[in-house]
Parts: structure tokens; sequence; C-alpha cells
């Protein structure tokens, strides 16, 4: 019994890491929220980090990923599209057979500057992204208990930004993001 109780404690962290490219620091702000709601998940090591610097190596160590892009034209940014890229040739790296995303989680999230600017494209395009990785995808959801693709932030309003009801949105995504990683993840994080 006590052998089993050593092997449970020595067990690995799940890890979240929480990839977003921020223009004017709107973005980063609901990255933020997300990292700290998957934190508030016992047994989870978050990681955050720009879409520019996030290492081939913590990539492919991650057991879920959220990613987060401001919308350009309807779509994700190019920085964004470039993470995607080096994200599928780290986790396509394995021998014999590349595993992507297998067994992994994602979601995402992302800001935009009017209501209707194009946020549900850009993240069905970072979702299409993902599935072909073989990546479990995760949605958001609102603070009225509906689905959603994942949080979002229209920041051009009045007043401008990233509002707080954003952000307890982009907590609960971050926070059922670390959930199901952990559930996929069973024998980590407790």
């Amino acid at each position: 019994m006590v052998l089993l109780a050593a092997a449970a404690q020595a067990a690995p962290p799940v890890r979240i890491l929480v990839v977003y490219h921020s223009q004017t620091g709107n973005t980063e702000k609901l990255a933020q929220a997300v990292g700290d709601g998957a934190a508030s998940v016992p047994g989870v090591e978050v990681a955050l980090r720009k879409a520019a610097e996030a290492t081939a190596e913590e990539i492919a160590q991650a057991d879920g990923l959220a990613i987060g892009t401001p919308v350009h034209w309807g779509n994700l940014s190019a920085e964004t599209k470039a993470f995607l890229d080096r994200a599928g040739v780290a986790l396509g790296s394995g021998k014999p057979k590349p595993m992507l995303g297998e067994g992994k989680v994602a979601g995402v999230f992302c800001t935009a500057g009017a209501a209707a600017g194009g946020q549900d494209t850009a993240r069905t395009s970072v979702i299409a992204a993902l599935l072909h990785m073989r990546f479990v995808i995760t949605g958001g959801v609102s603070a009225d208990g509906y689905g959603t693709l994942g949080p979002q932030a229209v920041t051009g309003g009045s007043p401008p930004g990233v509002g707080e009801g954003d952000r307890a949105d982009a907590r609960r995504f971050g926070e059922r993001l670390a959930r199901l990683a952990k559930q996929l993840h069973p024998g980590a994080g407790k």
C-alpha cells in the first residue's frame, strides 16, 4: 500500500501549454486568464508562451494546448499559423509513426475589434488544423451555460479591451481544458 502511495505522489503533473499571439495585449490578457483557470486544477502545471517563443519540446510534452489569436480579416494571425506549422512538425517527429496530438486536448480563444469580426471563422481555422493533428478538441462554456467554440473578447467596444466577463469565460475554459487533459491522462497530475 505504501508503494502505491509513493507512486501516486511521484506521478508527473498534467502539462498545459497556453500559446498566444498578441499585438495590443488583449489576446495576452485572455491567455493569462486561460492559464489561471487551468492552474486552478490540482496536479496541473501551466506554461504561458508567446507563439514565437514556444519550443518544440514544450509542444511535444504538453498534455493540453490552448491557442490564442487575434482575428485578422476573419482569420487567425500569420504568427498563429506559423506556430501551428511548427507544432505539426514538433508533434509529427515521433518514430516509427508520428502520433501528433493523439491523446492530447486542445482548444482556441481569440480577440477581435468588432462583434462580427470573424471570431468563429478564425477559431474554426485553428480547430481544423488541430483536428488534422488528432487533438481532442474542447470548447468553452458561456456564463449562461451554453457551449462555445472557445472564449473570445470584442476589444473595440466601449469600454475598449478585455472585460471581466471575458476573463471569467477564459478562466472557465482553461479549467475545463485542464480537467479534460487530466481525464485523458489518469496517471498524471494526482
